[in-house]
């Protein structure tokens, strides 16, 4: 796909990848086919396709327009076009560039605004999240049913266990996560610690800034990325074998600081190195003996995260290591589809959210499971609003062993 780039782009560093990634699609539409919301909703504007040549428009100069940006906004950058793709065209970065020339074009209507700025005001801090979950609680009875659903249980704290092995590896313990289910993390240091890994908590260590920057607050997003490598850095200097991730969405977004500091001249080098560093619990565990384990089999659905198995590349790791354990894994219909979360998605768009969760849920639940497994934590909590059965994260099953 050719274009000929706007003046006010032609020195800017996206000018060069936008051209690459324009140049590498070649219209064949496979993208539509695997994209959830052109599916949902049959516009080719709410496709990849449709969506590549709105951005095309931008780039070559035409003005930025609220139904434009309406279209860019329903993406769920889920990446599954990403994986139908022959082409390999990098369509989410090229969503990237067309939101941040549409973001800086036009104002938002003050109510959207107002959600994102408050949106960006609590959910990177976990003191603030725990707290607002806390009055949330209190608050129950007068709360919309569409709050209180999203608020989950009061979660108590999960023994962790001292670090006592020569093996040590540092853990992304996130933002929301050990706000609203911290038993996550804890029972993935008492798996490591099973397998002779000690996990270390860096108390320094926040947001990894995939929020803010898929928020459209970039620049603030980049800030908590070498915060975040900063608060690592010395841990890993001083020989930590590598970063665990448990939410899915936080570690794609991790693997490629690499990508996203490259032109930043004093954390390039850091940003690569953490990036490869960085490794999913799965990519952990897939490397070790598993002997010691002995989880007790049971029949699950596992609901495959966007970001593990389309932006990670990890499509079957969970599944195939779960049957090896013993588990029985049920089948479920288009797979491939995300559920609906991706990160603030489900507040922001959230009729959309809704509707693909409710055909999440019944792929899910088609194969009779005894409950559902997850691997990262906006799904599991999404999921969890409407859900017949339980839903917990799948590291969970492994520390019941």
């Amino acid at each position: 796909m050719q274009t000929r780039l706007a003046d006010f782009l032609k020195d800017s560093p996206q000018a060069d990848e936008a051209q690459a990634i324009l140049r590498s699609c070649v219209h064949c539409g496979f993208c539509n086919a695997a994209c959830p919301t052109y599916r949902l909703l049959g516009d080719e504007l709410d496709g990849p396709r449709g969506r590549i040549y709105l951005i095309k428009q931008l780039l070559e100069g035409e003005a930025a327009t609220q139904d434009s940006r309406r279209h860019l906004d329903r993406c769920l950058t889920c990446r599954a076009c990403e994986s139908a793709c022959p082409s390999g065209v990098e369509y989410h970065r090229l969503l990237d560039i067309g939101r941040d020339i549409a973001e800086k074009a036009l104002v938002r209507p003050w109510r959207q605004r107002w959600l994102r700025r408050c949106l960006l005001a609590v959910l990177p801090y976990s003191r603030r999240v725990a707290g607002l979950a806390t009055v949330g609680r209190y608050l129950g009875p007068f709360l919309p049913e569409t709050i209180k659903t999203k608020l989950p249980g009061k979660q108590l704290p999960s023994a962790w266990p001292e670090p006592r092995h020569e093996r040590r590896m540092l853990i992304l313990e996130g933002c929301v996560q050990p706000a609203l289910a911290p038993a996550i993390n804890a029972a993935t240091a008492r798996v490591l610690d099973r397998l002779g890994i000690s996990l270390i908590r860096v108390p320094a260590a926040g947001c990894c800034g995939a929020l803010p920057h898929h928020l459209e607050a970039r620049d603030a997003g980049l800030e908590m990325m070498r915060d975040l490598i900063d608060a690592w850095w010395p841990a890993l200097e001083a020989g930590a074998e590598a970063i665990v991730v448990t939410a899915s969405g936080c570690g794609v977004t991790i693997k490629e600081y690499g990508e996203l500091l490259r032109d930043d001249v004093l954390y390039a080098e850091k940003a690569a190195r953490v990036s490869a560093s960085a490794k999913d619990i799965v990519e952990i565990l897939q490397g070790e003996d598993l002997s010691a384990l002995r989880p007790p089999p049971r029949k699950i659905a596992f609901q495959s995260p966007c970001t593990l198995q389309h932006g990670q590349s990890l499509d079957g790791a969970v599944e195939s290591l779960l049957s090896g354990l013993g588990f029985e894994l049920t089948v479920v219909a288009d797979a491939q589809l995300c559920c609906g979360s991706a990160g603030t998605y489900s507040i922001l768009q959230a009729e959309i959210a809704g509707r693909l969760r409710d055909a999440k849920l019944l792929a899910l639940q088609a194969g009779g499971p005894e409950l559902i497994a997850t691997a990262n934590i906006g799904c599991l909590l999404h999921l969890r609003e409407k859900s017949a059965l339980p839903i917990v994260h799948w590291i969970e099953l492994l520390d019941g062993s």
